[in-house]
């Protein structure tokens, strides 16, 4: 979906229409959690600060956020999805992955399922949609993003590798701002400089994930299109109105996280034995440290416990705290018997 979030305030509140609005909180301590188009024309964008947001673009609206709307919207979206194809794989609350090999309707071409899609969409919910149309999910991936707002975009198998040499490597899955410096300081800035990489050279200098980067660069992805998974964690963060001390972090603000993080693990039915901490500086620096118990974590006693253990990992720093998580997950992979639909919480702070 375009802008999702800032669309369905555009739409359902026509005196939005045109104009920059950032969906979030504007105050000292907020985030932008979508922007519409005309204020990504200034450069605002999804998890900037407000601030710095304001000083970009000082005429922006802030409106806040309505995320049962949002759920609503997206289990419409998901509902136009189902009447072509069952293969669908939630990425998120506006994005997903298809599979219309065999689609319900019998439509021969992959981009005419598409254009129906975006077709049934606009009548419906009076939004719009960009798809991306290729053989596997890393090229629809880059495809759907290729030509927002309300694109339609095909990568064919014959034209991927052409396509891919002139893909600079921050558009590839898995390369964040930090893989994408250290490839640049080898000399890898776009697919072709990946391609030209041996296999054993891109494992000695990404570790396993060089394998995703050697296939990636090559086309190649044997992902499926899965509906169905397993849930993996559940956690829970809060960015704070001003900076914590630790001592405060300690006595106030953990205790409550944990009470936040059961409630979550009560409502999903979800167990786990690691426990992660996620802690954001000041300057945004972001750290983490897990602990593994040997059994799962269950009364509120052994949560706080372990927290508090992690937490006492930062305190030779000297820095206040702007934000914590916390998130529960599984220690090792299992076997479990009972599979259900993907289906992602997007609550505040939810992971």
């Amino acid at each position: 979906m375009d802008a999702f979030y800032a669309s369905i305030e555009q739409r359902d509140n026509p005196c939005l229409r045109g104009k920059p609005i950032a969906v979030g909180n504007a105050e000292l301590r907020g985030v932008v959690a979508a922007a519409s188009y005309e204020a990504r024309q200034f450069g605002v964008h999804s998890a900037m600060s407000s601030v710095k947001a304001k000083k970009l673009c000082p005429q922006l609206i802030f409106v806040p956020g309505r995320m049962n709307v949002y759920k609503d919207v997206s289990r419409q979206i998901h509902q136009i999805f189902h009447r072509y194809t069952d293969l669908v794989e939630p990425i998120s609350l506006d994005e997903a992955f298809l599979d219309v090999t065999e689609n319900k309707q019998g439509i021969e071409l992959a981009v005419d399922v598409a254009r129906r899609i975006k077709y049934d969409i606009r009548q419906e919910l009076a939004l719009t949609a960009s798809a991306g149309v290729s053989y596997n999910k890393f090229l629809a991936k880059i495809a759907s993003d290729y030509r927002k707002p309300n694109g339609l975009f095909t990568i064919h198998p014959s034209k991927a590798e052409e396509f891919i040499a002139k893909l600079p490597v921050e558009a590839f899955w898995g390369v964040g701002r930090a893989t994408a410096e250290r490839m640049h300081r080898l000399g890898i800035r776009v697919g072709a400089d990946l391609r030209e990489k041996e296999l054993s050279y891109l494992l000695q200098h990404f570790g396993k994930v060089g394998y995703v980067f050697y296939c990636f660069s090559r086309g190649v992805d044997e992902r499926p299109v899965e509906p169905f998974r397993i849930r993996k964690t559940v956690g829970c963060e809060e960015t704070y109105e001003r900076d914590l001390t630790m001592q405060e972090a300690h006595e106030v603000y953990l205790p409550e996280l944990v009470t936040e993080l059961m409630r979550r693990l009560k409502r999903t039915g979800f167990q786990g034995n690691c426990l992660t901490l996620k802690i954001k500086f000041p300057d945004f620096v972001q750290k983490t440290r897990s602990l593994t118990l040997p059994e799962n974590l269950q009364t509120e006693a052994q949560f706080l416990a372990t927290a508090r253990a992690l937490l006492e990992q930062f305190e030779q720093s000297s820095k206040n705290i702007r934000l914590m998580g916390l998130s529960l997950s599984k220690s090792r992979e299992e076997n479990p018997e009972t599979w259900e639909q993907l289906l992602l919480d997007f609550e505040n702070g939810i992971c």
